[in-house]
């Protein structure tokens, strides 16, 4: 019986982009462990699971939508450097946490640097892109 909704799962994963480039992997650690359907997991990962026996593996390939999203342009936004911490300079590539206006926490990705403000990105660094999942489901606990 394969992996169904509501099941906790352990998996092996390894995720690259389209150029074959690898973004991250469960390899050399512990599995990945979560529920099927939970919304734990993007989307695509989570379908892709389902059905899966102990010791099969299979290829997902996932387009923005069912993974990060598309890349949003309302998602970059630019601010005065004096709103950054005392004491920080800003490079591009760096992350940093905010506080939104509703309260909650955004990660942000400083993108370009100028002498009076910088340019912060809030999507994720996956949006827009094509992911490719070699899944192994280890066990269905």
């Amino acid at each position: 019986m394969g992996a169904k909704k509501g099941d906790k799962v352990r998996v092996h994963y390894t995720g690259t982009l389209r150029n074959g480039e690898q973004f991250d992997s469960s390899r050399g650690r512990s599995p990945l462990e979560f529920t099927v359907g939970a919304g734990q997991m993007i989307p695509g990962f989570d379908r892709g699971v389902e059905g899966m026996e102990p010791g099969e593996t299979k290829t997902l390939t996932l387009f923005p939508e069912e993974a990060y999203g598309e890349r949003r342009e309302d998602l970059l936004f630019t601010v005065e450097r004096c709103a950054l911490p005392k004491g920080y300079t800003p490079s591009e590539g760096d992350q940093l946490s905010m506080r939104q206006r509703n309260g909650g926490a955004m990660t942000v990705t400083v993108r370009k640097v100028g002498d009076d403000s910088v340019v912060l990105d809030g999507n994720h660094h996956l949006a827009g892109q094509d992911l490719i999942f070699d899944v192994e489901l280890v066990e269905i606990l």
